[in-house]
């Protein structure tokens, strides 16, 4: 979708560059990127030297900063193999950080894991009900693929994002998250609220009364 240069504090350590993918596999009823999910059949599509050009233009920010290149979406992880090609080209000395949703095969995970320096994922909530409903998508596969990084050494990289989604989930479902997440190895975490749109008011009350 695009590169968005010289941001801090927002997308990992340091200065980073965030480098944005079309696509995800869930259907978010407050989905922050939308566009996301555009038809990209008459898009001119990039390659990997191309991004690579975009971002090693701020390299001296990033070593300075301990900073460098996030990627997310969408969901970049639908997109490993290109963000390797990348990454071989010289982005390997810079700080690497994927944002997923982790809702893809864990092979998709394996082959990035050699080079990625931190995971911040964005869980939704751990309970199947109200992932589900907010997602229209299950969190199975999210959850096998936290066990797996758990078991593979890596839950000291990752950062859980555990929104409070109003009319979805409460703070005490973002607790029960958290001690789901704690027994399972992860001691990181990034609560916040989304902040969303009067309209969605009905909307909200009918969900939480279905989860509630």
């Amino acid at each position: 979708m695009g590169v968005d240069r010289l941001r801090m504090g927002t997308d990992g350590n340091g200065i980073t560059s965030l480098v944005t993918f079309y696509g995800c596999p869930l259907k978010c009823s407050f989905c922050l990127n939308p566009q996301c999910h555009r038809d990209i059949s008459n898009i001119k599509l990039s390659r990997p030297d191309d991004v690579y050009d975009i971002v090693a233009i701020d390299e001296l920010y990033y070593l300075a900063t301990e900073g460098g290149v996030t990627f997310g979406g969408g969901e970049p992880l639908l997109y490993s193999d290109f963000i390797i090609n990348i990454l071989e080209l010289g982005a390997k000395k810079w700080n690497i950080t994927i944002e997923t949703s982790l809702n893809v095969s864990f092979e998709e995970i394996k082959v990035l894991l050699p080079y990625i320096n931190e995971m911040i994922v964005d869980i939704k909530d751990v309970n199947p009900q109200i992932y589900e409903l907010y997602t229209q998508s299950s969190n199975k596969v999210v959850l096998e693929n936290l066990k797996l990084l758990a078991n593979c050494g890596y839950s000291d990289k990752v950062t859980v994002r555990i929104p409070l989604i109003k009319g979805y989930n409460t703070q005490d479902d973002n607790q029960k998250s958290k001690r789901f997440l704690e027994d399972m190895g992860y001691s990181t975490f990034d609560f916040f609220e989304y902040k969303t749109d009067k309209r969605y008011e009905g909307k909200r009350k009918m969900c939480i009364a279905q989860i509630h």
